[in-house]
Order: structure tokens, then C-alpha cells, then sequence
């Protein structure tokens, strides 16, 4: 065992070499030198005997061993659909521009895109960065292949957090979002007290039912019409793809099928098709309409008065609730331990942020 005699003047003293500390912490030299440069293959207590062992012979300063032996940061992956949803795209920049956000909580957070309603796609995406990544939050698909993903990610040890929709019977670790039955029951209570108490006909457009969150979106509005507002009809739910130009043409065609439509819930995203479609028909003071996301469009189409409400959440707290649960998972917590529900925010022009 190497002695120093601490009367000695530090010029003095005979320095230690990586032998020497190896020799300390009972582990070989190259255990020791993979250790001290960061290099992966060694479990967490052999790191903390070769860190102490470093830091009783000052091996190195005392502020680049504790910097060393700090945990890296957790690598989470963000995988949202390609397309131009603007509250999507928001949600990725968030995610770009937060680091200083994550930082804290020990986190290092990338976004990837993924083509937009491809299960399949999906279900690679999570496998690829599921080899690399600490987590992975993703907007889910309701389909076999991704089920199966997310199962295998658990199998890895690799969590999967569902952000703003849902898939059922899987091995997901969590769901951050809204409660979508009742966001559909709202946007269908206010499109029926915006009509008011008469018989009218009302259409929705989803972006896809592969959306678990678009499909209980429907339900929830279709369960609240057939309990409290029998005299409103539904008379057509079509898809977009949360496409501007599809959401254009099917406003388009509804109301050329429906010249007397009283009311359109855009269930998904791309409201500007929906909103020019009402303008060039110069009905988007007569036709209530109501959807999802806050962004600079929908902000525009509430101040001119084509909307009526948006219904949305914030994007940095559904991110951080994200964090804080690949925190938790990591800590040994309970996933929701200390997150709270997300909390759905009903914009109208009036109450702007």
C-alpha cells in the first residue's frame, strides 16, 4: 500500500500512478483506466471503488474526478409523426430548445420524426433507437407491430412513455396526455351551446382512427350528443390525416353534401384546411367550429373569429412530464410518482395567453 507523509510539500510527494489506483480499489489496470475515461462495459459499484480509490491518492483534481464519476445523463427519444401538424412540430421544438430544462433532472432529450400514420414505420423506429436509448417517448398507433415494440423495448429494460395517444393492452411504462373521452365531450358541449337549443346537423374530421386519442375523441362527443343533445345529428366523420389540403377538401365536400351544417369539431390538427374552406364559403361566422392545439394559426383563426374554442395543452409540461417519469423509472420510484395529470385548457379569443 502506497503512504504519503503529509508533512511533505506537495512538489515533494511521489504521485500516483493509474497502477496505483487500480492497486487500491482491488481491480486491474485496465478496469481502472476504462473507468476514469468514461468508457462503458463496468458495473456502477466497481466505477465507485475505482473513483474513491482516485480520489484518496489525488490522482487526478478533485473537481475532474467528481465530474467523472457523475452518472450520464439519461439519452431520451422523442418520436412524434412527420407532417404538417403545427402543434406536433411545436412540441418537437420545445424539445429542441429545453435543454436547459431537462438539464437538471439529468437528461438529455433528441427528437426524431417518423412517417406519419405507418405503424410499421413506427414499430422500426422504436426498435432503432431503443438500442441506444435510457427511453423513448412516442405518439402511439393502435396496432399490432407497435404493441409488439413497446413490448420489446420492456424486455430490454428500455421504458416507453405514450404522449398525447394512447395504446392498450401493452407493456408502456406510462401516458402523458389529455383525458380524450372527456376532450371530445367537451368540444361537443360547446359546439351544442354555441348552436343553441335546436335541431342541427354537425360533422367531424379526425386526423386517424389509428389514433386511439382521435378515436375516444369521437366517442366521447357521440356519447354526450346521444345523452343530452338528441336533436343534433352527426351526419359524417371523415379523416385527414391532420393533412391542411385533405382537411380543405373534405370541409370542402361537406359542405357542398350539407348546405345547412351548423357545426365542424376538428379532431385532430391542420385546422387552417378547415378554416379556408369556411372562408371561401364565406361561412366561418355561421358555422361554429371547434379543435385541438394552440399554435400561431389556430391563435390567428380565434382572433378573426373563424374558431370558436381550441382545446390544448401545454407543451413544455407534457414534455417535462415526460422527463420526470424516465426519472422516477430510473430512481426506482413509482413511474407517476410527483406528475400530475395533464391538464386540458379551453382557449377562446377572449382568454388568449
Amino acid at each position: 500500500m502506497m503512504v504519503f507523509d503529509v508533512n511533505r510539500a506537495p512538489s515533494e510527494r511521489k504521485l500516483a500512478r493509474l497502477a496505483d489506483v487500480a492497486a487500491r480499489a482491488g481491480v486491474s489496470t485496465a478496469t481502472a483506466d476504462r473507468v476514469l475515461n468514461r468508457r462503458s462495459g463496468v458495473r456502477a459499484s466497481t466505477a465507485q471503488k475505482v473513483f474513491r480509490a482516485a480520489i484518496e491518492l489525488d490522482y487526478l483534481p478533485e473537481q475532474e474526478l467528481r465530474s467523472a464519476a457523475a452518472p450520464e445523463p439519461m439519452r431520451l427519444v422523442f418520436l412524434l409523426p412527420r407532417g404538417s401538424n403545427r402543434y406536433l412540430r411545436m412540441l418537437g421544438d420545445t424539445v429542441s430548445y429545453a435543454h436547459e430544462h431537462f438539464a437538471p433532472l439529468n437528461a438529455k432529450c433528441q427528437v426524431e420524426y417518423v412517417e406519419s400514420f405507418n405503424p410499421d414505420a413506427l414499430a422500426q423506429a422504436l426498435a432503432k433507437h431503443g438500442k441506444r436509448a435510457d427511453g423513448i417517448a412516442f405518439m402511439a398507433l393502435e396496432h399490432p407491430a407497435v404493441r409488439e415494440a413497446v413490448d420489446a423495448l420492456a424486455q430490454q429494460g428500455v421504458p416507453a412513455v405514450t404522449l398525447i395517444s394512447d395504446i392498450a393492452n401493452s407493456a408502456r411504462a406510462a401516458y402523458v396526455g389529455l383525458d380524450n373521452r372527456a376532450a371530445g365531450r367537451t368540444a361537443g358541449y360547446l359546439i351544442a351551446r354555441f348552436i343553441g337549443a335546436r335541431a342541427a346537423h354537425v360533422a367531424l374530421i379526425a386526423g386517424s382512427r389509428h389514433y386511439r386519442a382521435h378515436e375516444e375523441r369521437e366517442g366521447g362527443f357521440l356519447q354526450l350528443y346521444a345523452e343530452q343533445f338528441q336533436a343534433m345529428q352527426v351526419v359524417d366523420l371523415r379523416e385527414g390525416y391532420d393533412d391542411a389540403q385533405r382537411n380543405y377538401e373534405q370541409t370542402r365536400q361537406l359542405l357542398e353534401q350539407y348546405p345547412q351544417l351548423a357545426g365542424i369539431y376538428n379532431i385532430g390538427g391542420a385546422s387552417d384546411g378547415v378554416a379556408r374552406a369556411l372562408k371561401e364559403a364565406g361561412l366561418q361566422h355561421r358555422v361554429v367550429f371547434i379543435g385541438h392545439g394552440l399554435t400561431p394559426d389556430t391563435r390567428s383563426l380565434l382572433i378573426d373569429g373563424t374558431m370558436d374554442a381550441v382545446i390544448t395543452q401545454s407543451p413544455m409540461e407534457a414534455l417535462m412530464s415526460c422527463v420526470r417519469i424516465f426519472c422516477n423509472l430510473r430512481d426506482k420510484r413509482s413511474a407517476m410518482n410527483g406528475v400530475e395529470l395533464a391538464r386540458s385548457q379551453v382557449i377562446f379569443r377572449e382568454n388568449l395567453p
